[in-house]
């Protein structure tokens, strides 16, 4: 087997308590590119692993903007400089009456922004993933945690990993290959 052909290293454990634990050794470690693979949401795993807060709430914010400001825009433009009808000595502008679709239009862009930013952050879609070829990590939907490090990190070295994943509480470890 040769290094090219290695997509990293991956460990089983029990519990969330253990992949809390886990998480927080493999960061001690010194390990960079590597993932944690839960059933479902474990709480504090994200400061675990030490991750950084996601910018998606950054995006909806200018999605956000981007659709309220073009909903308004539209409307105003529509009323004074392509329809300009004056209605019961109203003003051609009356920001009031437009309020309505221009939040409509903020919320519209906000989703639009949220979807497609969480599509990009995701690197979606991904249609084969090397993990995807182990056995045991179709248990990862189910009831199973796992913790894997890849084969591109400065610190990966098969023996110093594996005997490192056994230490800290990881089973049926197995070396995933591409």
């Amino acid at each position: 087997m040769t290094p090219k052909q290695i997509y990293g290293m991956l460990a089983e454990f029990k519990s969330p308590k253990l992949i809390l634990k886990a998480a927080e050794a493999v960061k001690n470690e010194g390990y960079i590119n590597f993932d944690c693979h839960t059933p479902f949401p474990v709480h504090g795993l994200d400061d675990a692993m030490g991750l950084k807060r996601s910018i998606i709430g950054y995006i909806v914010g200018f999605g956000c903007i981007v659709g309220a400001s073009g909903g308004l825009l539209l409307q105003w433009w529509s009323s004074t400089v392509a329809y300009p009808v004056v209605i019961s000595g109203k003003p051609l502008f009356s920001w009031q009456a437009f309020m309505i679709v221009t939040f409509v239009l903020m919320i519209l862009g906000g989703a639009f922004s949220a979807l497609i930013g969480m599509f990009h952050l995701n690197r979606m879609p991904t249609f084969h993933h090397p993990l995807f070829n182990s056995e045991k990590f179709k248990k990862a939907s189910d009831d199973t945690f796992f913790v894997s490090i890849e084969f591109k990190d400065p610190k990966f070295d098969m023996e110093d990993t594996k005997k490192f994943l056994l230490s800290i509480g990881g089973e049926n470890i197995e070396v995933v290959e591409e």
